[in-house]
């Protein structure tokens, strides 16, 4: 399906869009190790694919170019991951907010990775601190937390030619609450060597298709209780 691809958009058609109460998501994931099975960017195209799903349903929605990389400092020591930390990133999406702005009312950002989540946080309080109107929106789900069952799943739903399923394994399948502390404090790879927090077995595509489907549900249900006009629109 269409969406509109602020990269693909001229300066002049942009103002348009926006001049309509036009919105823009951004997209935040990450560049850091899934294990032996998953790419790197998978946290980037889940936020890529939900953001894309909101701005297929409602034309209000510009997606801009993500953000490929983000704070991923417990992913350290795993060749390939690139983590630009907290406070880069902070200041990263706080300047973006800023710049966004300038265009745009309002504002999306579409995280697709957890350890994104405090500096994401911090920088849209900042910003609605300023009296911008920011939304932020993050990957949550039940079961496992890295790259196992729930990763495999989304990634072989989005780009199933990325995914080495002869290559997953199991990793260290305790509940990340009881593992956080050590996690903190010594990275992923004091807790799980092969880079896996959970069990990939049983990933199957359609399971993915349905959690992508309900993140673009639950983002689509918080654009809609905006403030109006959104409400009054709804999807286009």
């Amino acid at each position: 399906m269409a969406y509109l691809d602020l990269a693909a958009m001229t300066s002049p058609q942009i103002a348009a869009h926006a001049a309509a109460d036009g919105i823009v998501a951004i997209p935040v994931g990450s560049t850091e190790q899934h294990g032996a099975h998953l790419p790197l960017g998978t946290d980037s195209d889940v936020a890529v694919a939900v953001a894309r799903g909101l701005a297929e349903r409602m034309p209000q929605v510009a997606v801009a170019p993500a953000i490929g990389y983000g704070s991923s400092g417990e992913h350290a020591g795993f060749p390939g991951t690139l983590s630009i930390g907290q406070e880069a990133l902070e200041l990263m999406l706080l300047e973006l907010g800023r710049s966004a702005g300038e265009t745009y009312r309002r504002q999306i950002f579409v995280n697709g990775h957890g350890g994104n989540a405090v500096p994401a946080v911090r920088a849209v309080r900042r910003l609605r601190a300023e009296s911008r109107d920011v939304l932020l929106w993050m990957a949550t789900w039940d079961g496992d937390a890295h790259a196992g069952r729930t990763e495999t799943s989304l990634q072989l739903a989005l780009h199933p030619e990325r995914v080495r399923l002869e290559l997953a394994e199991r990793g260290n399948t305790t509940p990340v609450r009881e593992l956080i502390d050590e996690l903190r404090a010594s990275g992923v790879r004091a807790v799980s060597p092969n880079g896996v927090l959970g069990d990939p077995e049983g990933a199957g595509a359609e399971e993915g298709a349905r959690l992508v489907q309900r993140f673009v549900d639950g983002l689509h249900t918080q654009v809609l209780a905006w403030d109006p006009p959104y409400g009054r629109l709804g999807s286009g």
